[in-house]
């Protein structure tokens, strides 16, 4: 069989389980975040002051950039279980957590004396913000990846990176319970590099895994 015979028949599997393949994909991803929440219920829990931060702008506003990110990858990365990925929604999506950041990182920088603009950069949890995404993403980047494992992506490493992208969205929600550095500077530095972080690595695993 040649392989554009192939790919067209994997196509037509694929599309005849769209169904079923993307009730699995979001299973996978509801079980990784049942996990994560588990894991970070027993190792972090949600600041003390969470009551007062919801009546703020910048604690829910953290909320908005993280789901955002899980909300514009997963349609994308369903489709992604197909070896023919012509029909992939708009990837301009993906672009939606990171003008929100943006816009309020200028709401920000236009509102505070430029004295506290390294403050509430550097915040005081940067390490552990970076430490925590990461390792809270890793159920959710398993359960995808052996979800993204039973399909047959044409391409493996966008595949793996995108498996990233929603297990670090899904991370970073559940660590912004716990973070109590507000600022969108620091959300912009700091989540952005510890979800480019996961998202790098599991472009790299799916790289080597998911190729068929």
């Amino acid at each position: 069989m040649k392989t554009t015979d192939l790919i067209a028949a994997l196509s037509v599997d694929a599309s005849a389980g769209s169904d079923s393949l993307r009730r699995r994909f979001y299973g996978s991803a509801v079980a990784g975040a049942v996990v994560t929440a588990g894991v970070f219920l027993v190792s972090m829990g949600w600041r003390p002051d969470i009551g007062t931060a919801i009546g703020t702008i910048r604690f829910p506003f953290k909320f908005v950039v993280t789901l955002a990110i899980v909300l514009s990858a997963a349609p994308l990365l369903v489709r992604m279980a197909s070896p023919v990925d012509g029909n992939l929604p708009p990837r301009r999506a993906l672009g939606a957590a990171p003008l929100l950041i943006l816009l309020a990182v200028v709401l920000e920088l236009l509102s505070l004396p430029a004295n506290r603009w390294w403050d509430s950069l550097v915040g005081s949890n940067a390490f552990l913000c970076l430490a925590a995404i990461p390792l809270l993403s890793v159920p959710s980047a398993v359960a995808l990846m052996l979800a993204m494992k039973r399909g047959a992506p044409a391409r493996p490493r966008l595949a793996g990176a995108l498996c990233g992208l929603v297990a670090a969205g899904i991370a970073a929600t559940f660590y912004a319970l716990h973070c109590d550095d507000d600022s969108p500077l620091f959300v912009a530095v700091w989540y952005t590099l510890a979800v480019a972080i996961v998202t790098s690595v599991s472009a790299a695993i799916g790289d080597r895994i998911l190729r068929w």
